[in-house]
């Protein structure tokens, strides 16, 4: 689900093209192992009203999920398949194998993200934090057309990717990767300009890759982003930002973790 949502199984899996039956696919594998209501689905895939034929619906569309599934080797059958895809009382349950799903796998991974930045173990957490990016294929369910639910869980694994990565950069910065980052933020500012922490860790590599004039060209264009689509100013925090580049600041250079603190904290000029 992390990227265009897809299966394999010896082979990639064919699964239905309709809209509506990928979405309701979709949202069984958010909530793989656990019962999700008719009721559910049906404000997921019409949101706006079910019309009267839309119990039905629900019922052909697993149907249709259950045939895709009867293709993989590892079900092989449409009977298997609707074990696989459970009617339960007033819903159904999509029953998935521990780690099959990226999304568990993601899990896992900030785990092991967790315990390495809790033990100071940066290149630990590099690592860790590279591969948890590298789950995602593309944005969360690209080719999904989603309903509130599914809305609101794209929106949360895409958070959850936003701040891997910010964590990620900042960790390498603190291992004195800032020339290796500087085509990566630079690509970064640019998808996010209103983005203060990716323009922070952005002007940091550009100060210490001696290139103090684009890091505060860098500070004006989000200040400019800043006012023309929000209405405010950069946060206390940039300016100090600003500040410290500009007087040359001893914090500003690389420097071994000190402790668990992942955040920027520079004080005074």
């Amino acid at each position: 689900m992390l990227g265009p949502l897809t299966a394999w199984d010896d082979g990639v899996v064919e699964l239905p093209t309709a809209p509506k039956t990928r979405q309701l696919l979709a949202l069984l594998l958010i909530n793989a192992n656990s019962p999700v209501p008719l009721e559910t689905c049906l404000d997921e895939l019409w949101p706006s009203g079910a019309p009267r034929s839309a119990v039905q619906s629900v019922h052909t569309r697993v149907f249709h999920i259950r045939q895709a599934l009867a293709a993989a080797p590892s079900i092989g059958s449409l009977e298997a398949a609707k074990d696989t895809l459970a009617t339960r009382p007033l819903g159904y349950r999509l029953r998935v194998a521990r780690g099959a799903l990226d999304v568990a796998l993601l899990e896992e991974s900030l785990e092991e993200a967790r315990l390495a930045h809790a033990a100071g173990d940066d290149r630990r957490l590099s690592g860790v934090l590279r591969s948890v990016l590298g789950l995602w294929r593309g944005p969360t369910l690209v080719d999904v057309r989603p309903g509130p639910q599914l809305q609101a869980a794209v929106a949360g694994l895409e958070e959850r990717r936003l701040t891997a990565l910010e964590q990620c950069v900042e960790t390498e910065l603190r291992l004195g990767l800032h020339h290796e980052l500087l085509f990566e933020l630079g690509s970064l500012v640019a998808q996010y300009p209103t983005h203060e922490n990716l323009h922070a860790h952005y002007m940091i590599a550009l100060y210490r890759s001696g290139r103090v004039g684009q890091a505060l060209e860098i500070y004006h264009l989000l200040r400019e982003a800043l006012r023309d689509d929000l209405g405010i100013e950069p946060s206390p925090r940039l300016r100090r930002l600003q500040s410290g580049i500009l007087t040359a600041s001893p914090a500003l250079d690389v420097a071994v973790r000190p402790g668990p603190e992942l955040s920027l904290n520079l004080r005074g000029g």
